[in-house]
């Protein structure tokens, strides 16, 4: 498929700067990938379509405030630096992008705080995504980790909203976030509330948690048009033995197993043996999935609206179907769905 196939015209008011007052009211729109059918529901109406037996996979990795706003030395220049991953714990090694980066220099020196209290040097400018920096700290791990986070906000992405808020440190987080490593929230599980893990327990629909902590490629721009060519930046995923028994359980007793979340099916596909059970691991996978792709794990999906273009609407497109997702995203822009990551929902069954 063509990248341009991915294009749609999604005006700026359309994207949620708020989520909806409680996580679980948000629209939902379901979408029967056989028929094409639509319906309109509120999101905690999504537990309707299953029963005893199914299983709902969640990504259960924690954001961090991976964004710090500096000064260069000498000019007093601005920067922000994005946090992307820690490349070494002794050493104080993160790899991160500068914005601009045509300003930094290998030996340059980043001040972030008030009063200077962190300051980081630039050792390499090669890598894929950006710089290397070592932060010059001489204290102890869990005290520079400390300070660290707490010059840091949470990175909800500029486009969605310009200015964060003390709200979205929680707005931006999962109710059952746990394992820190994510610069980018698993934006479908931001819907469920405890009320409606209450209610699933009552249904006997179950839940089991794999960590795939999220970067920032999902939301780089695909800048070929043969989406053959794109290669997407890799992102750790974690799923555990319990895990693994309890999808392979679901799928063998022929119950559904429902993917919350692009970052969930991403790296339950990433694991499939050929007789299609998930394995354990804890691996790295920069598998980009676009239509035609036949799943093998999941039988239905949770996804919020994305933006045009996007991977992660080529992934939920290969879902459910080209046409009827493409379709269902024209009925949203005509119904007043709101798009992002604090947007509705759709079901795919």
């Amino acid at each position: 498929m063509k990248l341009s196939q991915f294009q749609f015209m999604l005006p700026r008011d359309r994207v949620a700067q708020e989520p909806s007052r409680w996580r679980d009211e948000c629209k939902l729109m379901v979408l029967h990938r056989k028929t094409g059918e639509i319906e309109h529901r509120l999101f905690k109406d999504v537990i309707d379509y299953f029963g005893k037996g199914d299983l709902f996979v969640f990504n259960d990795t924690k954001v961090f405030p991976a964004r710090l706003y500096g000064k260069k030395e000498k000019t007093g220049a601005d920067i922000m630096v994005f946090l992307l991953r820690e490349l070494n714990k002794e050493q104080r090694l993160w790899d991160v992008i500068v914005e601009p980066a045509r300003k930094i220099r290998i030996g340059n020196k980043l001040y972030f705080g008030e009063n200077e209290s962190l300051v980081a040097e630039v050792i390499d400018n090669t890598t894929s995504r950006g710089r290397t920096l070592r932060f010059l700290y001489d204290g102890k791990y869990e005290d520079f980790k400390e300070l660290l986070f707490s010059l840091g906000e949470i990175p909800v992405p500029t486009w969605v909203k310009p200015k964060i808020t003390p709200e979205d440190s929680i707005n931006y987080q999962t109710i059952f976030a746990a394992h820190e490593g994510a610069v980018s929230s698993p934006a479908a599980g931001l819907h469920f509330s405890r009320e409606l893990f209450n209610r699933m327990i009552l249904q006997d629909i179950e839940k089991t948690f794999i960590t795939v902590h999220m970067g920032i490629g999902h939301f780089r721009r695909v800048d070929v048009e043969d989406l053959s060519k794109h290669r997407t930046d890799a992102e750790r995923i974690i799923i555990g033995e319990q895990a693994a028994e309890d999808i392979n359980r679901t799928k063998a007793a022929g119950h559904k197993v429902v993917g919350v979340g692009v970052t969930v099916i991403r790296a339950l596909e990433t694991n499939v043996t050929p007789s299609k059970k998930v394995s354990p691991c804890d691996t790295w996978t920069d598998k980009f999935i676009f239509p035609p792709y036949e799943y093998s794990i999941p039988d239905a999906i949770i996804s919020n609206f994305h933006m045009p273009e996007s991977t992660m609407l080529m992934a939920v497109s290969a879902f459910g179907g080209f046409d009827n997702v493409m379709n269902a995203y024209k009925v949203a822009l005509e119904e007043g769905y709101h798009f992002g990551p604090y947007g509705d929902a759709m079901l795919i069954i």
